[in-house]
């Protein structure tokens, strides 16, 4: 009863860490859109981007603190999963568990070099004549193209899309989560994988682009991310996936003769 109980506790628990960091990270990201047009800044040149930053002082620092650290938090609900739905052994979960946590890493990358990397960049910009800005214009081209681009975009976006779908599929499969959790997240993870094309282009000038795939892709994957969250808080793991199935319990019987 005891290891039920805390078995149920642990579902809670990432349930409850999925849907926080979902709805912390949404809030977040819409703060920073309506304070810095993001994500559409990203890809405009620094000196369009480095006044934009300096001019949101301290508080556009923090959003990004915030919108980096409310998606970290999806660490940890990722990595208990597997023993949630009773699939620690399962080799596809388990590469993908860690996929989806070097994945939360690389984005943090991404989103914290606008704490740490941006600010001293945007002061040598406001404050340069035209040879400096030209050095800052060049280091902010690497450093975003390398943190923003490559690796939170790029690798940061396909781990976690990898992530996703192995455990639609593993949902879908076994049974241990409502069927219609497996096949959105399936749907969600193909829409947010549309969203490459848009990163490539900024290596690969002309590479098709369908331009609403991030907005609509992330956001589906956002929901997905929340709608297991809340899957897991009320409990809707099934016995019979979580363990055997019925027809390999038979299996276990003895045979009346």
């Amino acid at each position: 009863m005891r290891s039920t109980t805390t078995g149920a506790g642990t579902a809670r628990a990432t349930g409850a860490l999925f849907l926080l960091s979902a709805v912390t990270f949404a809030v977040a990201a819409t703060v920073l859109s309506a304070t810095f047009d993001w994500p559409d800044i990203l890809r405009e040149p620094a000196g369009v981007v480095l006044p934009a930053f300096t001019a949101g002082g301290a508080s556009l620092v923090w959003t990004w603190f915030a919108t980096a650290w409310t998606y970290g938090l999806l660490a940890v609900p990722i990595l208990l999963l597997p023993a949630v739905l009773a699939r620690r052994d399962h080799p596809a979960l388990r590469v993908a568990t860690w996929a989806g946590a070097m994945s939360v890493v690389l984005a943090l990358v991404g989103f914290l070099r606008w704490v740490f990397v941006v600010p001293a960049l945007a002061r040598s910009f406001a404050a340069g004549d035209a040879t400096t800005r030209a050095a800052v214009d060049a280091a902010w081209t690497a450093q975003h193209q390398f943190g923003g681009a490559l690796l939170g975009e790029h690798l940061g976006q396909l781990l976690v899309i990898a992530w996703s779908v192995t455990v639609s599929v593993v949902i879908l499969r076994t049974g241990v989560l409502p069927r219609w959790l497996g096949v959105t997240g399936l749907v969600a993870g193909v829409l947010y994988l549309a969203n490459q094309g848009d990163v490539l282009a900024t290596a690969v000038p002309g590479f098709p682009v369908w331009e609403p795939a991030g907005l609509i892709g992330s956001t589906a994957w956002g929901l997905w991310v929340a709608a297991l969250g809340v899957t897991l808080l009320l409990g809707r793991v099934h016995a019979a996936g979580a363990g055997s199935t019925p027809a390999r319990r038979e299996e276990g019987r003895p045979r009346p003769r």
